[in-house]
């Protein structure tokens, strides 16, 4: 299996500095990040850390999903799938993950929804960036399309 990387050049302290992450592996684009930014409600067109582990999460779990569900006997038309990862103080100090709510919404052949939920259940259990982030609570609400 093969090893993707990413690269942040940052210049200066953590409230005036700032950086760019590069999505080096498949070269699709380098981003903006500051700290400034990245602990404020509007992000002012930058990106973060946590909108980058929502980005991985959600995307990998709609693949588990998908597999989950074609092993269920089930075909995914679509699959909408948001991931809300949130930031807050560290008991310990810093900050740190304080949760991730994964929220999926199915068009599915094939299931019923109690079949549909089992999966969803399986997914965020099984996808690999889930298992990374057992140190943080992970929510799910799943629905299929009506």
């Amino acid at each position: 299996m093969p090893t993707r990387t990413a690269r942040t050049a940052w210049n200066g302290s953590l409230q005036e500095g700032s950086g760019q992450v590069e999505l080096s592996s498949s070269k699709v684009g380098t981003y903006d990040v500051s700290f400034p930014k990245r602990a404020a409600d509007d992000a002012g067109g930058t990106t973060s850390p946590e909108e980058l582990v929502a980005a991985a999460h959600s995307s990998c779990y709609a693949m588990q999903l998908s597999a989950l569900i074609a092993e269920a006997g089930g075909t995914p038309q679509s699959l909408d799938v948001t991931a809300d990862v949130s930031l807050g103080p560290d008991p310990d100090g810093g900050f740190r993950l304080t949760g991730i709510k994964l929220t999926v919404v199915g068009e599915v052949e094939g299931l019923d929804e109690a079949g549909f939920k089992e999966a969803a259940e399986g997914a965020k259990k099984g996808c690999p960036i889930s298992k990374a982030l057992t140190g943080v609570e992970i929510t799910l609400d799943a629905s299929l399309e009506s």
